[in-house]
């Protein structure tokens, strides 16, 4: 995002702890990708008990099932941005869930948009 505020859209990919794309974990591919699409930021989000399209309950509680929690990606940029994402999730995620909310940011900041803190040339920031 190049703005620290306003409109956005929420991105979010539930998918299975043990989901996987060429031997990575499907997560991590989604994270990956979304870096190299330049999108502002992506954070995973692991799950402790939840069941989807299957039916089955998946929980940490329980030794047998705690093996494939759910995980959520979570991406917030601009719809343009967001939306021209989508077409790789259409050819990574097969099983799971993939919503898209609009929503407000009010803040967007790095460490070095504090003021009085060095920015990214080692400059302080006013």
């Amino acid at each position: 995002m190049t703005a620290s505020s306003g409109r956005a859209l929420r991105l979010t990919v539930v998918v299975g702890e043990n989901d996987t794309w060429r031997h990575r974990p499907l997560y991590s591919e989604i994270v990956h990708r979304a870096h190299a699409a330049g999108l502002a930021g992506a954070s995973v989000f692991r799950g402790i008990e939840g069941f989807g399209a299957s039916s089955l309950i998946h929980t940490a509680r329980l030794l047998s099932l705690g093996e494939d929690l759910p995980v959520a990606v979570v991406i917030v940029d601009t719809a343009p941005r967001v939306r021209a994402f989508l077409p790789q999730l259409g050819e990574l995620v097969t099983d799971g869930l993939v919503t898209v909310d609009e929503c407000e940011v009010i803040r967007y900041a790095g460490p070095g948009d504090r003021p009085g803190t060095p920015d990214t040339d080692g400059e302080k920031s006013p």
